[in-house]
This record gives C-alpha cells, structure tokens and sequence, in this order.
C-alpha cells in the first residue's frame, strides 16, 4: 500500500517527466494535485497533461493506492450524459455508480478521459450521430453513415496515469472488453473486470442493445428486457 501523499506530494510538475520524440514532448506530464470533496466522497484531482494530443486529463483518487489490485474506471467524456443528464445513453449513471463504488470500496481511481466525447469524434459530430439515430440508424450505422470511426477512442493515456501513480495491476469498472485490451496493450495487468451495469430506459434501450451486439460490451441485464419485448 502506498500513501497517497507519498505518490502525490512534492514538486507536482517534476513527475512524469514526458518523452521527447522526433524533437517534441510526448507522453503525460502530471502538473498538479488538488482535493476534491465531493457528494460521493474526497478525492484527490491529479491533473495531467498530454503532450501528444495537447489534452488536460484528470484522475480521481480515492484512499490509498494499491500497486496491485486497485478498482480502476476509466470514464471516457461525454458532456451531455454527464452533465445535462441525457438518458439517450448511460454513462452519467456510470460516472456516478463509479465513484460511489470507488468509496464504498475504500480505495480507487477514476480517470476521466477528456477527448473521447462520442466514442472519440468529438460533440459536434456526436449530436449529428444522435440525430441520424432519431431517424431510425443505431449508434455504429450512425457513425458509419458520417464517414467517422465507430470507435475512435485512444486509452494510452490512460496506461500512462496508472503507471505514474505506481499502479500496476487493476480491478477494472467497465463493461467494455476494448478497455481491458488496451490496457494490457500498454503494460497494465488486469487482475478481474467488474461489471457496471445501469437498469436501462426505453431511450436508451436500442442503444444498449447495439452496443451489446456489435460492439461486444457485457451487458447480461439486457436479457429480461429483451425476452419481455
């Protein structure tokens, strides 16, 4: 176990000193750490900055870190679920399930994934993709249908604040088997993937349903919705 004034304290900007490659920064650069009290409980705000795509990121760190075995969400941005509450899909209940577990659980990280807005295409895109789904596409025919990725979203980032903070290993909050792919990708040991389910709404029930069918997230609570429809 490692304190978290141990792994945070000192010269903020001095840590994660970033890679230079063909001449410019790469990599993450922690720049500051803050508390955060919050509804579901304190937490310290580790800001970071990513050299390569110019992001500012933010990990959440709850109690003390474990170098193994540590609960991990990684929260990919989404600013109309998160914080005008849209119910077109579930990641503002995730966001919320995920910090109350993180607590109850003692200790935990959530690294919110700043760039990822719409799978990685960004707002504008995502609202046309959402208004393509209005009409009748699912969330992958509507991306498609645009000339953009169904998933264009990048976890090095991510990789790179676990390992600044000295985590080696994790219990990952997500239902999303490309999460657990990409860490591993990036040297972080998964150690168990822990299922965030959130009870579905009839405006994102089609949602759930494709990502569960085309984009393989485990989402097994789908079942009774989907025999009783």
């Amino acid at each position: 176990m490692t304190d978290i004034d141990g792994v945070l304290g000192g010269n903020a900007h001095l840590s994660g000193v970033p890679r230079v490659v063909n001449g410019r920064s790469s990599g993450v650069t922690r720049v500051v750490n803050a508390p955060l009290p919050t509804k579901y409980g304190d937490f310290q705000a580790v800001g970071y900055l990513d050299h390569d795509r110019g992001d500012e990121q933010v990990a959440l760190v709850h109690g003390d870190i474990e170098e193994e075995g540590m609960l991990v969400r990684l929260h990919s941005e989404c600013l109309t679920g998160d914080a005008f509450g849209s119910t077109h899909c579930e990641c503002g209940p995730q966001l919320s399930t995920a910090l109350r577990e993180i607590v109850a659980a003692g200790r935990g990280i959530l690294i919110y994934l700043r760039g990822h807005e719409g799978r990685g295409i960004g707002l504008l895109a995502k609202l046309r993709a959402m208004k393509l789904q209005s009409e009748g596409l699912d969330t992958v025919e509507a991306n498609l249908a645009l000339g953009l990725p169904v998933d264009a979203r990048d976890y090095r980032v991510a990789a790179e604040i676990l390992h600044d903070l000295g985590v080696r290993s994790v219990r990952l909050l997500s239902n999303n088997p490309r999460k657990r792919e990409a860490l591993l990708k990036h040297g972080i040991k998964i150690d168990e993937q822990v299922s965030l389910l959130i009870p579905p709404c009839e405006n994102n029930i089609t949602y759930l349903r494709t990502k569960r069918e085309r984009l393989d997230h485990y989402l097994p609570h789908l079942d009774a919705v989907v025999h009783s429809s």
